[in-house]
């Protein structure tokens, strides 16, 4: 209630649940094994907020972890844009399992412009 424009920022607000119910819908639809519907809310997420490159991220890291390495190079480079600490996790994420990927696909991903 100390905003200088409560109802902007009660919008803002709102877009942002909205995107990441999204973005959960996709985890869920990922984990039941239903890749296009997870793809599906991952992209209305991004719609909702295409400034957001955790979204962009999480959607890409999806993306590689079912083979679809290629597609997901132009998410990659998105994310590493607006925030280039996001390639610092890749090693990290390939090391505890959360990227599957192999070498090679780890360097294209590191490597995504």
């Amino acid at each position: 209630d100390d905003h200088p424009e409560p109802l902007k920022e009660l919008r803002r607000l709102l877009g942002v649940q909205q995107a990441y119910a999204h973005m959960n819908a996709g985890d869920e639809a990922l984990g039941a094994g239903n890749l296009e519907e997870a793809l599906k809310e991952y992209s209305a997420a991004e719609a909702l907020m295409p400034e957001n490159d955790e979204m962009k991220f999480w959607h890409a890291v999806s993306l590689a972890n079912v083979g679809r390495v290629e597609e997901s190079l132009p998410l990659f480079a998105q994310a590493y844009k607006a925030n280039k600490g996001w390639k610092v996790l890749i090693p990290r994420l390939v090391k505890n399992g959360m990227l599957g990927v192999d070498a090679q696909a780890q360097k294209q991903i590191e490597g995504a412009k």
